[in-house]
């Protein structure tokens, strides 16, 4: 699969939305079966004239002859989540950046609660937008509807304690240290984060160092090499994370993903 994968042209999204993707009839995305595994952004897809089958780790989209518009979110998942798309069809999934979708929704802790949902309609003019949205044709002018309308919503938010714990986290420190340098208990810290981000502490790092071991595995030479480049503790650390993420080992993983391609969230 080959989904071209675009970043925010506008500077003032890019510390909120990673990037978004179109799929479109006629293309080469008109029949996929892909596997996505767990990662740390809050994914919201919007599609024109289907039909969604939503399982506990399985996506289902069909075409319809309602032309009504379905959205989705996914907020947290641990194990990888199949998607099959049986014809064409007209989508925009969007990825927003940890503590992103907060910028836009002044609430989300309920959406978090859910993980996952069909009815994603966070505004009165949502809907009737992304219609619009995905009914123009020409790509570049898609682009900049899309990104005019989510920067009509955006209200910066402060949440300097929580982008620098996050950064904490992306390192070796420990967790219980990182609360107390923030003048929070760690209980205090995981109901914060459950609050905000979606998920605890914990699991943002495992998922964290997942990603980065993906990120990593082209340069190093050996499992044990990767396992310290990525922050576990050891080679054994690596494949039990592997295999409750993944479902399969290490080894496996990497043996079916191209590690070199741009989405390294979506896989084939």
């Amino acid at each position: 699969m080959n989904l071209e994968f675009y970043r925010p042209t506008l500077e003032a999204l890019t510390p909120y939305i990673e990037g978004y993707y179109f799929i479109a009839p006629g293309t080469h995305a008109d029949n996929l079966h892909y596997w996505t595994f767990p990662n740390n952004y809050f994914i919201v897809s919007v599609s024109q004239g289907v039909t969604i089958e939503m399982e506990k780790n399985r996506l289902l989209v069909r075409p319809s002859a309602q032309q009504t518009v379905l959205s989705n979110f996914v907020s947290r998942y641990t194990t990888p989540i199949e998607v099959l798309y049986d014809g064409p069809i007209l989508e925009i999934t969007i990825y927003f950046k940890p503590l992103g979708i907060n910028h836009f929704i002044e609430n989300p802790h309920s959406l978090f609660e859910r993980n996952t949902a069909l009815d994603f309609n966070p505004f009165s003019d949502f809907i009737p937008n992304m219609n619009e949205i995905l009914s123009t044709s020409d790509r570049s002018l898609q682009r900049k509807k899309l990104e005019a309308y989510w920067l009509s919503k955006l209200q910066i938010r402060e949440f300097r304690h929580l982008k620098e714990v996050l950064f904490a986290l992306e390192s070796e420190e420990k967790i219980e240290d990182i609360a107390h340098r923030h003048g929070f208990s760690r209980q205090y810290l995981s109901k914060l984060f459950n609050k905000v981000i979606g998920k605890s502490p914990v699991e943002y790092r495992k998922i964290h160092r997942f990603r980065a071991a993906i990120a990593n595995q082209k340069n190093m030479k050996s499992l044990t090499e990767l396992s310290y480049e990525s922050m576990f503790y050891d080679q054994s650390h690596l494949i039990k994370d592997f295999k409750q993420l993944t479902s399969v080992n290490p080894c496996t993983f990497f043996k079916k993903v191209d590690t070199n391609q741009e989405c390294l969230w979506l896989f084939i």
